[in-house]
């Protein structure tokens, strides 16, 4: 009985003190949410510990880990006259590389060309990847091995964004989803998981947009949330006519920001052309605007969080704001303390502990914070240096966070309770 006892303690403490892994963008769950431990609300006197850190190549591709093992995107120098962009796999405790995977690609006229964009997103023993011109692979996590590899922007006739592919493929079942757009099919992608063919494809908005598609569940059925250039879509799993779109037309074609859907609302935060609460009803089939705000609420690439009727947006103008999802209605402003104002402001946002409202940010200078969010303001815990300028979203794996910047990567670890 009490080597039962002593193995349950150590059981509840091991979940204690480690979280869960970052297999894809924006966490398990695609939405911000990190199952992690009980973090310390005092930063040690010394700081935040470093663990390892080794050089990389520029880009913006976010981090993921799974398993003890780290991936990232990036962009090398040229060799011999050839653009490529590449894969590295690095071993989570040690900071040593395990393999590297590196093709061709050439940028042109790209702009904010200095590397990649999307996330490599992890499910099973493969990693699938989508590069900025459009070439999307799936790669055996083992040694990096070659399953498939396609040239989308050429096999679907499509039309690159400004800012290149950017949203990072996302698995539904025993599909791959790519957000590419293509004059030979819909917006949306569906390619088999282990051979890369094209499946079935949807949406009727033929250009891209940046952010990665939302699987929801609306009444008894499943359905795709798609933000493109032009509209807003319900999409069907398999292929098919829209379920329900709704115009929305964004300068430059900036659709970044993740959508987010909560209460039957589907919000998105644009950057010139502002917020838009839509809700959907008729068990899906329908939806219809319920707020417009194109002033005061604007996003640009770092999807807002939500908790208990509120949401949480770095707005470009006015810094971290808190507003109520029904209705709009403004909470509260930081006045850019989360981070510094400026032309492009940027800080990535996730939930530690959804239930007590804390969360943690890296901001665009490089810093890591830990903060509360609530109806009544926002409380900074700490914050610490961690790594130079980023826009690159950080992997919260473990005990430990792994951040980017354009010449190095880095592991740290949390400080617990």
């Amino acid at each position: 009985m009490r080597l039962f006892i002593l193995g349950l303690i150590f059981s509840l403490l091991g979940q204690f003190l480690h979280g869960e892994d970052w297999p894809g963008w924006r966490g398990t769950k695609g939405n911000g949410t990190w199952r992690g431990p009980g973090l310390a609300k005092n930063l040690p006197e010394e700081g935040l510990r470093k663990v390892w850190g080794i050089g990389v190549n520029p880009g913006y591709s976010g981090v993921t880990s799974s398993n003890g093992r780290v991936f990232l995107m990036d962009r090398p120098d040229k060799e011999n006259g050839k653009e490529r962009e590449r894969v590295i796999c690095i071993d989570q405790i040690t900071g040593i590389k395990i393999w590297e995977f590196v093709y061709e690609a050439k940028y042109q006229s790209l702009d904010y060309g200095k590397g990649p964009r999307a996330s490599i997103t992890i499910f099973e023993n493969y990693g699938y990847g989508l590069g900025a011109m459009g070439h999307a692979f799936c790669l055996d996590l083992k040694l990096g091995k070659l399953i498939w590899f396609r040239n989308l922007l050429v096999e679907e006739n499509g039309t690159s964004p400004i800012w290149g592919f950017s949203a990072s493929p996302k698995i539904l079942d025993d599909t791959v989803l790519y957000h590419v757009g293509g004059g030979m099919s819909g917006n949306l992608l569906a390619l088999d998981l282990k051979s890369g063919k094209t499946k079935w494809s949807v949406g009727e908005d033929e250009k891209a947009g940046y952010a990665q598609p939302l699987l929801v569940s609306i009444g008894n059925t499943k359905q795709l949330i798609c933000w493109g250039p032009t509209k807003i879509m319900g999409l069907p799993i398999g292929g098919g006519e829209e379920i329900w779109n709704f115009p929305y037309e964004v300068k430059y074609g900036v659709s970044i920001a993740k959508p987010i859907f909560e209460e039957g609302i589907v919000l998105v935060c644009g950057y010139w052309n502002g917020s838009r609460a839509i809700q959907v009803f008729n068990n899906g089939k329908g939806a219809k605007l319920i707020w417009a705000e194109e002033e005061k609420l604007r996003g640009l690439m770092a999807q807002p969080l939500y908790r208990e009727g509120i949401i949480y947006l770095l707005d470009r103008t006015y810094g971290l704001t808190a507003f109520r999802l029904q209705t709009g209605e403004i909470l509260w402003r930081d006045e850019h303390k989360l981070t510094l104002a400026g032309r492009n402001p940027h800080a990535t946002l996730i939930w530690s502990n959804q239930e007590a409202g804390d969360a943690l940010s890296l901001n665009a200078e490089g810093e890591l914070v830990y903060l509360n969010l609530n109806t009544d303001g926002c409380m900074e815990y700490w914050r610490d240096q961690v790594c130079g300028k980023t826009w690159a979203h950080p992997a919260y794996s473990g005990n430990q966070v792994i951040v980017r910047d354009d010449r190095s990567l880095s592991c740290w670890e949390l400080p617990l309770q």
